[in-house]
């Protein structure tokens, strides 16, 4: 789960341009949204093509995204449940 979690945060960084984080600056459990990183609806829709895409994991409730975009241990342990690559 480690390994799931550094790479979570690295193609997050990578794909939102988060530029001003680096991967030891990310906490597992800091909210991805507001006072976390800051991450907005467009970064939302962004992370969900990353699921689809790189985990074979669709969403298509706006709601259940918001639980599972609340930190990144609660992300890899929704992929570690859900993917399918």
């Amino acid at each position: 789960m480690s390994n799931l979690k550094q790479e979570l945060k690295e193609n997050i960084i990578e794909l939102l341009n988060l530029e001003e984080f680096s991967v030891e600056d990310i906490n597992d459990n800091d909210a991805l949204f507001g006072d976390g990183l800051g991450l907005d609806s467009i970064d939302a829709l962004e992370l969900m093509v990353m699921l689809d895409k790189d985990y074979g994991i669709k969403l298509t409730d706006p709601k259940e995204g918001k639980e599972i975009f609340q930190s990144i241990a609660v992300l890899a342990e929704y992929i570690e449940k859900n993917r399918t690559k």
